[in-house]
């Protein structure tokens, strides 16, 4: 047995760890993705601009409530001591209300109740919450009837040693800790007209199904899957799901709505300059889901993530495609390897455009330092954030990483 152990120690040395392996881009190669400096502390910063600064303005107004006052930089180390423990549930208390802010004032139909029907007309929510300095998370997929998504993940967080409920579980949950169950569901007159368009005038087009029967490009279910097709006709649909993955094939109309159909998702970090950093998601997923879908936004590493030594990360955008890599992990743990936030969210976004060109995201990166960077794929995304003494939130405007233009800061 000691010959054995001798004979691993020998050969462990030589395995190369896979968090070393190299970025998908060198930092030389980051042009489109600028970090801009910290804004100073206590700082916001959220995923989009418009309607979404109610929630920037909402979380940094909570952090000057419970730090005092802004200051340029952080006033101590991010390690867990009772101090900074109280500031780390400072930041979660941030991050909660400013996604509660959204998910109250439906931000652009897309996040809270009323918004993004699945293919049965039910609006249903998915939220995170994450402690940036335990890792803990808290959060709840396909929440049916109850309109305080983001509440019930901190229920989780705060009151069980679980990571995720789901579906009517999880709205069990929520009823036992004292949330209001919405008899009638979470849907609204508008949402109902919407879907009942989506289905009547549209033909239920666009949609999430593939290989099944009737059409999905054509008719509405409900639907059975295709059996005994010839390996020509398979590889033929697999190459078509694969083209329509990555943007290739539909109509600028059709493309046009599936990435509207994406924009469904505010992802926040918060950090309150005392070593507290947490981070959240709240979304009522994408339109016309297939009902019981989950996508990336409850999924820590994806939705969001934050590591109070180091980081943290929020996302939108495709997330069935996005959740395959965990790209709000991956800029973090580029972070902690030495990329700046530009570097680190434009690695994240390469990553996912090598295998799906046309594939629509939006990451937003923040260092412990307060240093801020964007980057995206497949659309214009936008970004808030709000710090130091800044008197209002600032949008940075942040073009496709194959575009010309560079990011540009404005008001």
């Amino acid at each position: 047995m000691a010959s054995l152990w001798f004979s691993l120690l020998q050969v462990l040395p030589l395995v190369t760890p896979l968090a070393s392996s190299p970025p998908a881009v060198s930092p030389s190669d980051a042009a489109t993705a600028i970090t801009h400096p910290s804004p100073g502390f206590p700082m916001v910063i959220n995923t989009w601009g418009g309607p979404f600064t109610i929630a920037t303005d909402a979380a940094y107004k909570s952090l000057l409530t419970s730090s005092g006052s802004g200051s340029s930089g952080p006033k101590s180390t991010n390690k867990t001591t009772p101090t900074t423990r109280a500031t780390a549930v400072a930041a979660l208390d941030a991050v909660q209300l400013g996604c509660a802010a959204c998910e109250a004032a439906q931000c652009d139909g897309s996040v809270g109740f009323g918004g993004s029907p699945d293919e049965r007309c039910e609006t249903t929510l998915d939220a995170l919450l994450m402690d940036g300095g335990t890792l803990k998370t808290g959060a709840v997929a396909a929440l049916r009837r109850v309109r305080d998504a983001v509440g019930v993940a901190r229920a989780v967080l705060d009151h069980t040693a679980h990571s995720l409920l789901a579906g009517d579980q999880a709205t069990a949950f929520a009823v036992e800790n004292g949330f209001v169950e919405e008899e009638g569901g979470l849907g609204t007159a508008d949402s109902a007209r919407a879907c009942r368009e989506w289905r009547e005038r549209d033909r239920c087009q666009p949609n999430y199904r593939i290989d099944v029967t009737p059409d999905p490009k054509t008719a509405c279910g409900p639907y059975s899957p295709v059996s005994g097709a010839s390996d020509e006709e398979e590889t033929e649909k697999r190459s078509l799901h694969r083209d329509q993955e990555n943007g290739k094939v539909g109509s600028a109309a059709q493309k046009k709505k599936r990435y509207q159909a994406s924009h469904d998702t505010i992802s926040m970090i918060a950090l309150d300059g005392a070593g507290g950093m947490a981070a959240g998601t709240s979304t009522n997923g994408a339109s016309h889901k297939v009902p019981g879908r989950v996508g990336d936004g409850p999924i820590a590493g994806s939705g969001s993530y934050v590591d109070g030594e180091v980081g943290g990360c929020g996302a939108t955008g495709d997330g069935d495609i996005m959740m395959r890599f965990l790209p709000c992990y991956q800029a973090v743990e580029s972070m902690r390897r030495g990329l700046a936030p530009g570097e680190a969210a434009e690695d994240a976004v390469r990553r996912m455009t090598r295998r799906y060109p046309g594939v629509a995201t939006g990451l937003v990166v923040v260092n412990a330092k307060g240093e801020h960077a964007g980057a995206a794929s497949g659309w214009t995304f936008t970004y808030a954030f709000r710090g130091g003494g800044m008197e209002a939130t600032q949008v940075v405007t942040v073009p496709p990483i194959d575009g010309a233009e560079d990011s540009a800061v404005e008001i």
